[in-house]
């Protein structure tokens, strides 16, 4: 079940930091709640990897105290590869 914080009202919002996984070639997205734990997922694709965060975002917050946005926020920008 999802943990309650210490706040009686909901986050507005939380941003994950992601990154490619180099063993992988997928995503990783980690979320630090405050005063410890927090959410790691990943996905094989970005899209994956959103529908991954969702999932954990709503296995991890009571419905009254999740947050209306999740910000995703790349580590390092994505690099293109024209061949």
């Amino acid at each position: 079940m999802g943990r309650s914080l210490e706040r009686n009202h909901p986050m507005k919002e939380i941003t994950f930091r992601m990154e490619a996984c180099r063993e992988t070639g997928g995503y990783v997205a980690r979320w630090d709640a405050p005063g410890g734990g927090g959410i790691t997922t990943q996905g094989d694709s970005f899209g994956e990897l959103q529908a991954m965060v969702t999932d954990a975002v709503k296995g991890y917050f009571d419905a009254s105290q999740r947050p209306s946005r999740v910000r995703l926020h790349f580590v390092e920008d994505p690099l293109l590869a024209l061949v």
